[in-house]
């Protein structure tokens, strides 16, 4: 299979792009935006198409993603009121509150990766490093001066693939209370220093 990188969502690809965030990441934002079919239906519906690296295949279809913050603005959107449209006043509440603890907001000077997403038949074919590459890219032309990005503890293969390509641990902030309802119970802060290009 050959793989080609593209920068932003394309056209049409918004459900494929929410199939394969949700297939990443459902266990951490099954809480808030569940069930899968809603969650996937919410995050198709608000993505910023800017704000991603996508890897497609022969066909054209995405088989990878690598979303980011910057500017204020991340791969996923939908603020409070999408929210409470999308899940209903008092239970809308609620997932505005569970989204709230998931959120990242970039330093100055910091691109903030989102999460990286590889569909489970084309993993191991090194997508996750050519996405990270990319992500590294769009950084240095921002000039940012580091990428930052969070890594639950349950999720030791991903943190692998970060620190393969550059990133080390800075922090890690234990948060037992969130084991229950987000399925995590730390989560390692990664920062990698971008390099001008």
């Amino acid at each position: 299979m050959t793989t080609r990188l593209r920068r932003g969502v394309p056209e049409g690809a918004e459900e494929r792009v929410a199939e394969l965030y949700w297939e990443a990441f459902g266990a951490k934002l099954g809480a808030a935006l569940g069930p899968a079919g809603a969650g996937r239906g919410f995050i198709a519906a608000h993505l910023h198409h800017d704000r991603a690296v996508t890897a497609l295949d022969d066909t054209g279809r995405v088989v990878g993603v690598a979303g980011y913050q910057l500017a204020g603005r991340g791969l996923v959107g939908g603020d409070a009121a999408a929210v409470r449209a999308a899940y209903g006043q008092v239970r809308g509440l609620y997932r505005v509150f569970l989204l709230a603890l998931l959120e990242r907001t970039p330093a100055r000077g910091e691109l903030v990766m989102d999460g990286i997403a590889v569909d489970p038949a084309a993993r191991g074919l090194g997508i996750g490093g050519l996405l990270l590459g990319e992500i590294d890219a769009v950084a240095a032309e921002q000039h940012c001066r580091r990428v930052r990005l969070d890594v639950v503890a349950e999720n030791p293969r991903a943190r692998a693939l970060y620190e393969r390509h550059g990133y080390r641990e800075v922090a890690v902030r234990r948060t037992p209370w969130l084991r229950d309802v987000l399925g995590f119970g730390a989560v390692t802060t990664m920062h990698k220093a971008v390099t001008a290009r």
